[in-house]
Formats: C-alpha cells, sequence, structure tokens
C-alpha cells in the first residue's frame, strides 16, 4: 500500500464536469476511484463543475475520467499543465483535435488512413445534394460532442435537414457521414499497443447513448471474428490514427466495415468510458488485464505537454 502512495502520490480523479456526458464521467470516475483505492492509491474525488481548479494544487497527479468539452478536448490538459500536475491520456493539443470530427478526418486523410465519406453541413447547405453524394443511409452528428449525443441516421430521402436541425442543438458545427454498414468496431490503444478488437453489434438502429450506457441487450464479441491478418492490419492502422494526432497514454478508435470487408476509421475517443459498459475494460480483459490492473497502467503513463 505504502509503496503505491510512494510511486503515484496524492491522485485527483477528475470525474463529472459540465459536458452533456456529466453522468458517464460520474460512473467512469467512481469506477476508477475505487480501482485505485483498492490497491493503496491515494486518490481523491474531483468534480471541475463543483470545486474550482486551483484547489487542484498540492496534487501530484490526475486521472482524467471527464468525458466531452471542458474534459476531453484539451481545456482540463491545458489547465493541468500550467499547473505542472502530469495527466493521463492526450495532451492539449491531441484531446482538442481529437474531439473535432472534422479535423481529425482531414489528418486521416493527409496520412493515407480510410474514412467514410462526409460532408458538413449548415443552414445554408443544399440537403438534397448531399443526400444524393453520400446516399442513404446517413448518420448526422455534432462535430464536438460524444457518446452518439444529437447523432440521428437518415434513412428516409428528404431527412437531412431534419437531421440537421437535431444535431445544431449541441454544436454549430454539423458533420454528415456516408453509413458503412458492414459492422461497428473499436480499438483501445494502452501505451504503445493496440488491444484485441471488439466488435459491437447493438440490438438497435444504430450504437446510440442508450444502447452504449442503458441497455443490457448489445452484443460485445471479443475475440471480434475478424481474421487474423485483418485484425493484425486494422490494429497497426488504429495505432497509426491515434499517434498521427499526437495521442499518447491511451485512447480508443473507432471504425466500421463495409459489406466489401473493408475498414474505415471513424473517430478518436481520447478519454475512453470506464463503466461498466464500457470497451476498454473488455479489451484489457481479452490482453489479460483486469480492471484495476488497467487503470494502475493509465495512471502509470501519466505525463505532461
Amino acid at each position: 500500500m505504502k509503496a503505491m502512495q510512494q510511486q503515484f502520490g496524492k491522485v485527483a480523479v477528475l470525474m463529472g464536469g459540465t459536458s452533456a456526458e456529466r453522468p458517464v464521467s460520474l460512473k467512469s470516475g467512481a469506477g476508477v476511484l475505487a480501482a485505485l483505492r483498492r490497491q493503496g492509491v491515494d486518490a481523491h474525488p474531483f468534480d471541475p463543475a463543483e470545486q474550482p481548479l486551483d484547489a487542484l494544487k498540492g496534487y501530484d497527479r490526475a486521472f482524467i475520467a471527464l468525458h466531452g468539452r471542458y474534459g476531453e478536448d484539451g481545456t482540463i490538459q491545458g489547465a493541468l499543465d500550467l499547473m505542472g500536475i502530469p495527466f493521463t491520456g492526450p495532451g492539449v493539443m491531441a484531446s482538442a483535435v481529437g474531439m473535432d470530427k472534422f479535423r481529425t478526418k482531414l489528418i486521416w486523410q493527409a496520412a493515407g488512413l480510410p474514412v467514410p465519406e462526409y460532408a458538413m453541413l449548415s443552414a445554408a447547405s443544399d440537403f438534397e445534394a448531399v443526400e444524393a453524394a453520400l446516399g442513404l443511409p446517413i448518420f448526422v452528428k455534432p462535430v464536438r460532442e460524444g457518446s452518439s449525443i444529437g447523432v440521428s441516421m437518415v434513412t428516409q430521402p428528404g431527412g437531412l435537414r431534419a437531421a440537421w436541425q437535431a444535431a445544431v442543438r449541441h454544436d454549430p458545427l454539423v458533420i454528415a457521414e456516408a453509413g458503412v454498414m458492414g459492422g461497428e468496431y473499436t480499438v483501445a490503444i494502452l501505451g504503445d499497443r493496440a488491444l484485441p478488437i471488439i466488435k459491437i453489434e447493438p440490438n438497435a438502429a444504430f450504437y446510440d447513448y442508450e444502447a452504449k450506457y442503458l441497455r443490457d441487450d448489445t452484443r460485445y464479441l471479443c475475440p471480434s471474428g475478424l481474421p487474423a491478418d485483418k485484425e493484425a492490419e486494422i490494429q497497426a492502422g488504429a495505432l497509426k490514427a491515434f499517434q498521427v494526432l499526437g495521442g499518447r497514454g491511451w485512447g480508443r478508435v473507432d471504425f466500421l466495415m463495409d459489406t466489401a470487408g473493408r475498414h474505415f476509421f471513424l473517430e478518436v475517443n481520447t478519454s475512453p468510458g470506464m463503466t461498466d459498459h464500457s470497451l476498454v475494460p473488455m479489451a484489457a480483459r481479452v490482453a489479460g488485464m483486469d480492471y484495476d490492473e488497467l487503470v494502475l497502467t493509465v495512471l502509470s503513463l501519466a505525463g505532461r505537454d
């Protein structure tokens, strides 16, 4: 117990926050906090929505279990950097870019990584032309939200404008993506390696907020069922996708497969969930690492820009 306290010092588990993902963050943070305390780490909950940031002075390290804006977008990372506190996950730049689905795609395209066809939407968009160009179905998303908040699937001609109107309530930047319907998968990144791929099979039209956090009928397959050579190819691509954004420590890269067996990288999560429904702990278990060991490993990778 003392060894853990000496190794990590006083640790703040950042949880809650002010984003739309606050409820999920509170669950992630509670899990992380309990795991650290079970291992003898001097860990304390810290909710930036209820405590001033200068109260972090005196902490030796921070485990970021915040999700969404002001916790996953480089904001809290910059504050911790200024205070000289090492923190888990990527730094300011990678966090900010990773939170932005549009700019993430631009970088991935420049790096030669496959992404779904997409278009940015605004009030001035020719919605009929976008529908024709992308084909149906189309997924419409706020650019800077997570947990599928504000996401909808357009399956009928003429439905794109209404989907944009729903998404723009969450973010003035809205993206439309061509549906890639051969399966949804995710790759957890831990340090410099990719963990086993998980295939996600929601019992719904798509992997929405309810399927992620509230329902118990979503199936998670790990091993994923992909051929070994294809899995290795995608794991290498996911690690590149994470690192080309400047990622470090840990994260998660989501991808889609089409019916021809081609993969397309979708988005990156720089502060993955750690709830009982979360994906990184599932992949870690298949790799031989239990929840507590995963949490300690992530904490050991904490750093600063």
